[in-house]
């Protein structure tokens, strides 16, 4: 007798009368009674995110969802202008782009925290016992020629503003955790290292946010591209309006110097 085959799965199924996702009626459940973003996050983690950590999650989406004539937009708009009909392949450019450069930094931030919190006997008490640990853990990364996950911008030179608003979201939602705090602690103690001071960046702090949501460091990158997609599908809708995209490709192409 042929073995039965089984692949379990805790996320949807259906049928020819219902679905079923997370264990509850799809249509009669969770259609208007539960957002996307909760619905994200309750994917992910396998558990219903409370209301403040609904609000921390949702506010991260925000922050990431778009960022002006980034790399990942514009790719997405030079896609679409050779292939409209393939709007698929348009949004997947887009979010191909996301790397330890633009969004991936997300990710990249959450890891390096939780790495340096892995080290630590107990949580500090205090600023400045995190200032101690922020320092050595920057100390670190240069004598190792890394940079520091979540420091700098090309664009927001001194500070960016998407940081103190998400800060200030977590603690009112009482999830200022320790990952917020050590990167709190590294924008204050970098400059004694470095010589220089650097804005903490709004990829980082959502890569903070998050882990202090319990949510896996390594699934941290998925989320900045689920933020990014609604923002590159804004940038689709407009290029169907203004045909940018192809401007784009005229100047560069009229720009070029080619040499032998």
């Amino acid at each position: 007798m042929a073995e039965e085959l089984s692949f379990p799965t805790g996320i949807g199924t259906s049928d020819a009368d219902q679905i079923r996702l997370l264990g509850h009626d799809l249509a009669e459940d969770l259609m208007g009674k539960v957002g996307f973003g909760e619905l994200a996050f309750w994917l992910v983690a396998g558990r219903r995110p409370s209301p403040g950590e609904t609000r921390v999650f949702e506010a991260v989406l925000v922050a990431l969802a778009d960022h002006g004539f980034t790399p990942t937009a514009i790719a997405a708009r030079l896609t679409y202008a050779s292939a409209p009909e393939a709007l698929q392949g348009a949004l997947a450019a887009g979010l191909l782009g996301g790397g330890s450069r633009f969004l991936g930094v997300t990710e990249d931030c959450g890891r390096f925290l939780s790495g340096v919190l892995a080290q630590l006997d107990q949580v500090p008490a205090t600023d400045a016992d995190w200032d101690v640990v922020a320092e050595d853990a920057v100390r670190a990364q240069r004598a190792a020629g890394k940079f520091v996950p979540g420091l700098g911008h090309p664009v927001h030179k001194v500070r960016d503003p998407r940081t103190p608003v998400l800060i200030a979201i977590a603690a009112e939602e009482g999830l200022r955790g320790p990952h917020l705090q050590l990167f709190e602690a590294i924008g204050r103690a970098h400059p004694a290292v470095l010589g220089r001071t650097l804005p903490l960046n709004g990829a980082g702090v959502c890569g903070a946010a998050l882990a202090d949501l319990g949510l896996p460091v390594e699934m941290l990158r998925g989320f900045a591209l689920l933020a990014r997609a609604a923002g590159l599908l804004g940038h689709l809708a407009e290029e169907r309006r203004t045909n940018l995209g192809l401007e784009i490709y005229k100047t560069v192409d009229r720009n070029a110097k080619y040499t032998s």
